[in-house]
């Protein structure tokens, strides 16, 4: 059985061989009321044995953090007060269900949901078609919904961190406000904020970030400069954050969550960042990352990508030939799966591998 839990609302189903059992549900979260939040997903997982009618194995989930996610304890959560202090939730469900309880961070079933089913393998099989012999073990995840989520995938490895913090982006510096995190800029109320000061209208003007979305294509009244410069700015330090993270993690990217529909909009700003410069001493230019960054929604780009620069050179003082790709390059993508089957699929893999939970 497998929840994706938010701060207003709890999505259950569960899943058999990597296949939703049941349509997802969901019912609400009220996130002061420790009770109610409790037996509420105690609630939600009953309905969901109910409607499968089969022998349940596991309970596996995605919550928000911080957390110990080790021990199944959620800490101190900013948009569910309910669960400051630490609360027991894995020891708890594993009292009232007695079954093995798996919890981890949205955004790492969902960087591990993309890993094992989605962009990654896709990725890799277009590779192969086309007869390269590269192939992709890394992957970061990020997720724009209400904020900026981000889970990391290293040789296999689900980078959960010494203290369940891993892939924390949200807290990048901010590129174009230095004195704030990341994501105070990225997400849908951000959106609206940014929308109401570019346009010069009070705040309770602004529809949701959909509704902005379809002003900047046009669909519907309003400042459509504003609107496209408001997905701009935020791809510029989504973009920024992501560059950071390429330095350290040499991988694809997928991108998923509500935000992600406006692609259309963010990913030029985003892509200019990737593959824009940086100084050094004496006005040097460097590229902003060690890598080519494509976007692999693009035929062209997703061509260039797959073509890369295959090259065949001479083994010094022999007579020998060796083959190389001389192309380092990253690949960007849209989710393949969606933000929430994502989630669902990653904790399936958490639950099923328990043996080696961190190796896929």
């Amino acid at each position: 059985m497998t929840l994706d839990a938010g701060g207003t609302n709890l999505v259950f189903s569960a899943m058999r061989g990597a296949r939703e059992m049941v349509d997802p549900f969901v019912l609400p979260c009220i996130p002061d009321d420790t009770d109610f939040t409790l037996r509420t997903i105690e609630r939600g997982f009953r309905e969901v044995a109910s409607r499968v009618n089969e022998e349940i194995h596991a309970i596996s989930f995605a919550f928000p953090g911080p957390a110990n996610y080790e021990l199944g304890i959620i800490g101190d959560l900013p948009n569910l007060p309910a669960f400051r202090g630490g609360v027991a939730l894995g020891p708890f469900l594993q009292e009232v269900f007695q079954l093995p309880v798996y919890i981890n961070n949205d955004a790492n079933l969902y960087v591990l949901g993309e890993y094992v089913f989605g962009f990654l393998p896709e990725v890799n099989r277009a590779l192969r078609q086309r007869g390269s012999e590269k192939e992709y073990r890394n992957l970061v995840g990020i997720t724009l919904g209400s904020g900026f989520g981000c889970g990391i995938m290293i040789n296999g490895l689900l980078n959960t961190g010494d203290n369940c913090n891993g892939g924390e982006l949200w807290l990048m510096r901010n590129k174009l406000f230095p004195d704030l995190c990341a994501d105070a800029s990225i997400g849908q109320e951000k959106i609206r904020r940014f929308y109401a000061e570019f346009a010069g209208v009070s705040l309770h003007e602004v529809p949701g970030s959909e509704g902005v979305f379809r002003i900047a294509k046009g669909e519907v009244e309003g400042n459509r400069e504003a609107a496209r410069r408001t997905f701009t700015t935020v791809g510029e330090i989504i973009g920024d954050a992501l560059a950071n993270t390429s330095v350290l993690v040499d991988g694809l990217i997928v991108i998923g969550g509500g935000l992600s529909g406006a692609h259309e909009f963010l990913m030029p700003a985003i892509m200019k960042e990737l593959n824009g410069t940086i100084e050094h001493l004496d006005g040097v230019l460097h590229s902003r990352i060690a890598q080519i960054a494509y976007f692999l929604d693009q035929e062209k780009e997703m061509e260039l990508f797959l073509e890369g620069d295959p090259r065949t050179i001479p083994v010094p003082f022999t007579d020998k030939m060796i083959a190389y790709d001389a192309s380092p390059r990253i690949g960007l993508g849209i989710s393949r799966l969606g933000a929430s089957r994502a989630i669902a699929l990653g904790a399936y893999v958490f639950a099923v591998s328990s043996d080696d939970p961190l190796f896929f």
